[in-house]
C-alpha cells in the first residue's frame, strides 16, 4: 500500500466527483466509485468501470480498505479483534463485536495516545498520529467486507482519544451517517472521551445526537489526576460543568464510565461521593470491571464489590448498569494487540 496516495475514504461525495471529473470520467461514474468504496472493494474488483479508468484510479489514489496484519476470533462469544495496517508502518486496533440487535465496531481514532491514562494500553506504546476520517471508516468498511456483514453501531473507543482528533473525527461522524455511505445513524454512534472540558463544549454546539461517553473512574480530583493526567488540566468541576452544557444543547444522555478496579475505585466512599456529583443529572454510569493490562498493577474489582458498588448507585438515585464483558480469552479491550505487535510478539 503506498501512502504517498490519497485515500479516497477521505473525500466526501463533492470531492469525490471533483476528481472523476478531473479524470475525463461522466458524473454518474461518481456513484459507481462511491457504492465499491463504502462496500470495500479494490480498484481491481470494481468490474462495471472502464479497465483504463481503474488502472488510472490505482496510479493516483487509494481505496481505502485496510490490510488485516492479526485477526483474533473469541471462542467464548462472536467477539473478533482486529489489527490493521496502515501501510507506513503503523498499527491500530479495532473490535467487532455481535448482540441481538446486530453488530457493533469499537473502532481507533489515532495512533497510540497522548493522554497516560494509567490503567490503559493504548498509551503504553505512545503517540504517533491522528487518524484521517478515511482510515477510521476503513475500519469499518474493512470488518464489513471481510465478514461479509453490515455494521449498524459504532463505538470510538479504540486506541486514542478522539476529541484531541476533533476535525477528522466530525468528518467521520458526518461520512458515517451518510445514507449513501455507510447509513449509520448518529443514535447508533458512542463517543467516549477521557475528559478534554473544552471540546465537550465544542462538540455540544455541533448537536449531534451521538451518544457522549466520559470516562471518569474516581470521583475524586486528586485520585482522578493519579490515573489521568488530562484531571490535572480539566478538573471534576470543569469537566462536569461543560458535561451539563453538552445536556443542555443537545438534551441527550451522558454515560459516564467507571472501571471498577479492585481496591482501587471501588469503595463505599466511592459510590458515595459519585453520588454526589450525578444525582439530579441526565446521565447513566457504565461499571466496567477493569481490563487487566500487564504493568499496571490492577486488578478487576470482585463481583461482590461490583454488585454491591452498583447497588449504592442505585439506591442513591443514579442509574448504573455493568457491562457485558467480551473477548475476554482474546484481550479485546483495544492497545494491547497494537503493543504486542510492536513488541514482536505476534
Amino acid at each position: 500500500m503506498d501512502t504517498k496516495l490519497q485515500n479516497l475514504l477521505d473525500f466526501n461525495i463533492e470531492q469525490l466527483e471533483e476528481a472523476v471529473k478531473a479524470m475525463g470520467q461522466p458524473k454518474f461514474r461518481t456513484k459507481q466509485l462511491w457504492e465499491w468504496l463504502y462496500k470495500g472493494a479494490d480498484f481491481s474488483d470494481m468490474t462495471n468501470l472502464p479497465e483504463s479508468f481503474r488502472m488510472s484510479l490505482a496510479e493516483k489514489y487509494r481505496a481505502g480498505r485496510l490490510k488485516i496484519k492479526a485477526k483474533l476470533c473469541s471462542k467464548v462469544d462472536d467477539t473478533i479483534k482486529y489489527l490493521f495496517d496502515l501501510g507506513d508502518g503503523n498499527l491500530v486496533e479495532s473490535v467487532l463485536m455481535k448482540y441481538k440487535y446486530g453488530y457493533s465496531a469499537c473502532v481507533s481514532t489515532q495512533v497510540g495516545c497522548k493522554m497516560g491514562c494509567t490503567f490503559c494500553a493504548s498509551t503504553k506504546a505512545g503517540f504517533v498520529r491522528n487518524l484521517s476520517s478515511g482510515e477510521i471508516l476503513g475500519q469499518i468498511v474493512s470488518m464489513n467486507a471481510d465478514m461479509n456483514i453490515r455494521i449498524g453501531h459504532v463505538v470510538l473507543m479504540g486506541i486514542g482519544e478522539p476529541l484531541d482528533n476533533y476535525d477528522n473525527v466530525l468528518d467521520f461522524l458526518r461520512k458515517a451517517q451518510n445514507e449513501k455511505g455507510l447509513g449509520i445513524s448518529y443514535r447508533n454512534i458512542s463517543l467516549s472521551t477521557c475528559g478534554l472540558a473544552e471540546k465537550v463544549i465544542q462538540l455540544s454546539e455541533e448537536k449531534l445526537p451521538i451518544t457522549l461517553s466520559i470516562s471518569l473512574h474516581s470521583p475524586f480530583d486528586s485520585q482522578r489526576s493519579e490515573m489521568m493526567p488530562v484531571n490535572r488540566k480539566y478538573p471534576l468541576d470543569k469537566l462536569l460543568d461543560a458535561c451539563n452544557i453538552y445536556t443542555l444543547s443537545t438534551g441527550r444522555r451522558i454515560t459516564y464510565e467507571y472501571a471498577l478496579i479492585e481496591g482501587v475505585n471501588d469503595t463505599k466512599e466511592h459510590a458515595a461521593r459519585l453520588i454526589s456529583l450525578l444525582k439530579g443529572k441526565l446521565c447513566h454510569v457504565n461499571l466496567i470491571p477493569v481490563n487487566k493490562v500487564e504493568g499496571t498493577g490492577y486488578e478487576k474489582a470482585s463481583k461482590k464489590n461490583i454488585a454491591a458498588f452498583q447497588e449504592m448507585l442505585e439506591k442513591g438515585g443514579v442509574n448504573a448498569t455493568v457491562r457485558r464483558t467480551l473477548g475476554q480469552d482474546i484481550e479485546a479491550a483495544c492497545g494491547q494487540l497494537r503493543r504486542a505487535a510492536n513488541e514482536n510478539k505476534i
